[in-house]
């Protein structure tokens, strides 16, 4: 499918009989990230926030270094409209699309855009390790948390999910509701892949960047051993090796 738009009642009122790809152009906000011809910032309609990432291509340069490094570029909204489907399709909690678009056949100058609401008052799973004392975050109260994320793990592995940037900063919540409330979004879903069977490779990727960003946080060995043990499926001793050893070289990169 080349060209696609979906408009929730909201955004489609709002721009009838316009130029939709012209109206996203001319959204300005506070840009939180702005690189390889993607562009995301955070803007309000009427008092609610909403969320935009744009794409506007990023030359075949970029998708030929991509390739050669045997990675698979990403070429636009496309792969985070259709990962959040599935995840809300398997129960996981992620954001809420209002309007998505592409348009434009050439990979390399494809337009493409995605906006979702606003996940209000939510902090992320990092940003709550970092407000504790360094001395007191292994033994912080964070068990619901942890098995909530082992949980959003292991049904987006168990259902062909790879996120591919899969850290703790990653999933957000919100920290006013009590515990039994609370549910753990898995946000930046652009790089997602999609497949009947996450590749081995993928699963360790995936598994041992949350445990990196957890040792990153200085969570403790017990926080860590709660999530491997919730998320196992099946997995081996050579799988957890293979994690733990890919999880402290990215931590020696950070040191």
């Amino acid at each position: 499918m080349t060209n696609a738009l979906y408009l929730s009642e909201r955004f489609s009122a709002l721009w009838q009989g316009k130029n939709v790809f012209e109206e996203v152009e001319k959204i300005t906000g506070d840009v939180y990230r702005e690189l390889d011809g993607r562009t995301t910032l955070r803007f309000e309609l009427d008092g609610k926030g909403y969320f935009l990432k744009i794409h506007r291509g990023v030359g075949w340069k970029e998708i030929f270094k991509n390739l050669v490094q045997l990675r698979l570029p990403v070429l636009g909204a496309e792969n985070e409209w259709e990962a959040i489907d599935k995840l809300k399709s398997i129960n996981v909690d992620t954001m809420t699309y209002v309007a998505y678009g592409k348009q434009g056949i050439n990979p390399a100058t494809q337009l493409s855009f995605i906006i979702t609401e606003d996940l209000v008052g939510c902090i992320s799973m990092e940003d709550y390790f970092l407000a504790i004392p360094v001395a007191e975050r292994a033994s912080a109260k964070a068990e619901g948390l942890i098995s909530k994320l082992a949980e959003s793990v292991k049904l987006m592995h168990l259902h062909g999910v790879n996120h591919r940037d899969l850290y703790i900063c990653h999933f957000l919540f919100d920290p006013k509701k009590i515990e039994s409330e609370q549910t753990l979004h898995v946000i930046d879903l652009h790089r997602a892949q999609i497949r009947k069977k996450v590749p081995y490779r993928w699963l360790v990727k995936d598994v041992a960047s949350v445990v990196y960003s957890m040792k990153e946080v200085c969570a403790g060995k017990d926080q860590i051993s709660t999530f491997t043990r919730l998320y196992n499926i099946g997995a081996d001793n050579q799988f957890w090796a293979a994690v733990m050893k890919k999880s402290d070289a990215l931590l020696a990169k950070v040191i």
